[in-house]
């Protein structure tokens, strides 16, 4: 059987809870290995899976899907939210007539399975954020004063810590997009790099379009 991978990171965070690309390879390889399925292509992709619009934000996507259609084979990702959290999304997918393949579902599970985690995990979410407004609510309507008015005099060394763990984070999650890039045969100045990644729709970590000094200082970031 073969399949056709699709790697997606959303967030400089997701990095540290196990849902880098690298994990997601891993994780899709072991399975694939124990499965017998043969991944024939593999696409990456770092961009948010929110929004009505975020098939055609996701061009990496959409050339896994067309890849599958020509290969006449599902597409394989780590987990259900690598796709989306969006329960109209996934639905929206099915219609592509293009199987997929979840590592944490198993290659048994069904679209109607699929169907009812997205529609779960959503309406998980939607209950955590509702409970969470509502205790933040009945703190305030008490008196309480939110947040923390000294915590600002102290937040700094550490608010510089966090923003510079993000952006190795980041830089771990696309130089495997980078590798890729190379590998290709076809870039060798950090200007076709940045060119590529613009062209695969892969954004800066502030969402911006990359170039040739945004690549140079992504790159040393990681080697120093």
């Amino acid at each position: 059987m073969q399949a056709v991978g699709y790697y997606r990171v959303s967030t400089t965070q997701q990095g540290s809870r196990g849902l880098g690309i690298e994990a997601q390879k891993e994780a899709i390889k072991r399975f694939c290995e124990a499965e017998a399925i043969q991944v024939v292509a593999e696409f990456t992709e770092v961009e948010t899976g929110k929004g009505a619009d975020a098939l055609d934000r996701r061009p990496q996507l959409k050339a896994a899907l067309a890849a599958a259609k020509r290969a006449k084979c599902p597409v394989v990702v780590a987990k259900l939210d690598r796709l989306s959290r969006d329960v109209h999304f996934i639905s929206g997918l099915m219609t592509e007539k293009v199987a997929f393949i979840t590592v944490e579902l198993g290659a048994d599970a069904d679209p109607f399975m699929l169907h009812l985690y997205a529609a779960l995990a959503e309406k998980e979410r939607a209950l955590i954020s509702a409970r969470t407004k509502a205790a933040l609510a009945a703190k305030k309507a008490q008196g309480f004063k939110l947040g923390n008015p000294r915590l600002a005099e102290t937040a700094h060394p550490f608010a510089h810590a966090a923003s510079r763990a993000a952006a190795d984070r980041f830089a771990a999650n696309v130089l495997p997009i980078i590798r890729e890039i190379q590998l290709a045969g076809a870039t060798t100045t950090l200007r076709d790099i940045a060119a590529a990644l613009n062209a695969r729709g892969v954004r800066t970590a502030r969402g911006g379009q990359w170039y040739a000094a945004t690549v140079a200082n992504l790159l040393r970031r990681k080697l120093s």
